[in-house]
């Protein structure tokens, strides 16, 4: 049996000491702040991060690994490994998934890039996965079929205390977020797969809580029809920068499932660039079928 080394990057959430813990390797997502370069709980902590963007005249903007950063790090686990399973963000989020599957054609399938469509606490679940299939002895090629037949199998529900952070993305019109400040209106977003979609609009944080516990019940209701959740689902989390609501809203959502297990974590500053700090999420997984 090969060795199989397992990479992802800083959007799964999954910090670099958790990753020391684990027996992984994440990527780093880059940042450009005025113009600086940092890199996601490396030259930049979630503090330092949330602190900066609290100023509306600081510029910041998202980036992809530069190709030698993506080769480099593969060539240096290869002396050491057989094979990589690579889990970056999903495609339609980022355009980081394809430069990593183009970058690994040079390397003679030695290195597989699973393209299953996932980010923050979904994608973590991916890794979790691949480290999973990797004891069981599935090769890297494997990994990356299994965790692509499953890539629908999950589903986030989020909810944004400001559009200001979609506006300057570009995301959404002025107009629009304008309209959305004056009415005090808290949008629920989803994700399915490779899309980010609207999914209702609330009156304040209670009524965006109770939106996405109820989603998360429908899913499991449809999507997962016939599954029991304790022991077929992973249930989780993700918040922004307030850690004590954040073990308030995990305590609602243990509450709304009781017996199942939560498993909580602040949302990667790639994805908090683009929405904010005041975020609340939730995502429903089906387990791993090997």
């Amino acid at each position: 049996m090969g060795r199989i080394a397992v990479v992802t990057d800083s959007n799964s959430g999954i910090t670099q000491a958790m990753a020391k813990e684990m027996g992984i390797t994440v990527l780093p997502m880059p940042f450009y702040i005025n113009g600086e370069l940092f890199l996601e709980d490396i030259s930049l902590t979630q503090d330092e991060f949330y602190e900066k963007l609290q100023d509306d005249t600081v510029e910041i903007s998202t980036s992809q690994p530069s190709p030698g950063s993506v080769v480099d790090l593969w060539k240096g686990l290869l002396e050491e490994y057989d094979e990589i399973i690579h889990i970056p963000m999903s495609s339609g989020l980022s355009g980081s998934c394809q430069a990593a599957m183009m970058l690994a054609e040079d390397f003679g399938g030695k290195v597989q890039v699973a393209n299953n469509q996932r980010i923050s606490i979904t994608q973590r679940q991916s890794v979790l996965d691949a480290m999973e299939l990797a004891a069981l002895g599935r090769s890297a090629l494997e990994i990356k079929q299994i965790l692509e037949r499953q890539k629908f199998e999950s589903s986030i529900y989020l909810t944004l205390g400001t559009l200001k952070y979609l506006k300057q993305g570009g995301r959404i019109t002025p107009a629009a977020a304008a309209i959305g400040s004056v009415l005090r209106i808290r949008p629920v977003l989803q994700i399915q797969g490779e899309k980010l979609d609207a999914y209702s609009k609330c009156r304040g944080i209670k009524s965006a809580k109770k939106t996405i516990i109820d989603a998360i019940r429908k899913t499991i209701k449809q999507k997962f029809a016939g599954l029991d959740p304790i022991r077929d689902l992973h249930l989780a989390a993700a918040y922004g920068h307030n850690e004590e609501e954040a073990q308030e809203w995990r305590q609602e959502l243990m509450e709304a499932f009781p017996g199942m297990d939560c498993y909580m974590a602040p949302l990667s500053l790639s994805v908090a660039c683009h929405i904010g700090p005041d975020v609340f999420a939730a995502a429903i997984t089906k387990r791993l079928e090997p």
